[in-house]
């Protein structure tokens, strides 16, 4: 897919904005994406992401001003990145950034997703095999935990699914 500014260079950045269920999307390459970067993404409301980034991680971020309202500011002991020029760049120095932003980054994922645990989609063209091997995972969890509450009508429910699902996995190997 063509870059929907220039319609020369290839899309690599993807933007989809949804207002009152109305979807608008803007594909756009690297070169062009990043002159959209200081103004915004030319999506109403105008943000910029590096503020929006930082408002997340607890920085007062606007014309001229770049504050933090915590107390401490971390850096990486690799790289030396700081807490507040992560913040102001959206990017991180290096690998070890982000052991030294973990709370940070915990924080702010949790914030943006609700959880810092992972359960995303799996594409369409992933195999059932996939798909049934995640069905077990996620049994297995539920299981545990009706275990622990001693919910034990529940969780001989939930062995018997699994079997289910274990067999079904069988048949599609």
């Amino acid at each position: 897919m063509l870059c929907e500014k220039c319609h020369q260079n290839e899309a690599a950045v993807h933007f989809t904005e949804v207002i009152n269920g109305k979807k608008k999307e803007m594909h756009l390459c690297e070169s062009c994406a990043s002159e959209l970067q200081p103004e915004g993404f030319s999506f109403m409301p105008q943000i910029n992401f590096h503020n929006f980034l930082g408002g997340l991680m607890g920085h007062n971020v606007g014309p001229g001003s770049f504050t933090k309202t915590a107390t401490k500011d971390l850096s990486c002991e690799v790289c030396g990145l700081s807490e507040k020029e992560f913040a102001r760049r959206g990017l991180l120095g290096c690998g070890e950034c982000y052991e030294s932003f973990k709370h940070t980054l915990d924080s702010l994922v949790k914030r943006i997703h609700g959880t810092n645990e992972h359960n995303g989609k799996l594409p369409e063209r992933s195999s059932d095999r996939v798909k049934l091997i995640k069905e077990i995972e996620s049994l297995r969890n539920q299981l545990r935990q009706a275990v622990e509450a001693e919910e034990f009508e529940r969780a001989a429910q939930l062995r018997d699914s699994i079997r289910d699902v274990e067999k079904r996995l069988e048949q599609e190997g």
